[in-house]
């Protein structure tokens, strides 16, 4: 009875052993395949997000892939004949596709290709139309009989510059007030002589 009741508690050892080593690597497939798999969804992700950009949280509709330009531009608005001053933490890189940042309220950058003006102006609350001028606190500046707003690209007046996309050195002016041509042509050069 010795040798077989030794016999029996060895090879209840050895099935149990056995059956643990089974259960281990069985277990570590199951992990390496769930690591494998997590591996690949973020790549896939990181790839997407690099590769289009448009489906990136936060970007702008028609925008291209973030790091697709960079571009810098001039602006200039006067209000009355005071400057707006972009300068602040209020208006300093509210988003990664067009902002102003290291407190220069004068530069704009741009780092995707399909970024209009007007998107920028939204993320940094501010209105803007062929009209009016709205500041971040609701004040508004709209045109009458009295005032208007003015609206130029590289000395060219415009319309509307919500959908215009800024291109290396532009010069952008926004004006509103009663000024004649003599001081539109003074706000012109300041713009000129800025960066």
């Amino acid at each position: 009875m010795g040798k077989k009741t030794r016999r029996e508690r060895e090879e209840k050892r050895e099935s149990f052993a056995a059956q643990r080593s089974r259960e281990k690597s069985k277990n570590t497939l199951i992990a390496v395949g769930i690591a494998a798999i997590v591996v690949v969804i973020v790549g896939y992700s990181a790839y997407i997000f690099v590769t289009t950009g448009v489906d990136a949280p936060g970007a702008p509709q028609g925008a291209g892939t973030l790091g697709s330009a960079h571009e810098h531009t001039s602006i200039l608005v006067r209000i009355f004949g005071d400057k707006f001053d972009f300068s602040s933490s209020a208006f300093q890189i509210k988003s990664s596709w067009i902002h102003f940042e290291g407190q220069d309220g004068d530069t704009i950058h741009r780092h995707a290709t399909g970024v209009t003006l007007g998107y920028m102006f939204d993320t940094l609350g501010i209105g803007l139309d062929d009209q009016c001028y709205s500041f971040p606190d609701g004040r508004q500046f709209c045109t009458d009989e009295n005032y208007s707003l003015k609206l130029f690209i590289n000395h060219k007046p415009e319309s509307d510059i919500r959908d215009y996309v800024i291109q290396e050195d532009d010069r952008i002016l926004i004006s509103y007030g009663n000024e004649d041509a003599i001081q539109i042509d003074e706000q012109l050069i300041e713009l000129d002589s800025m960066r």
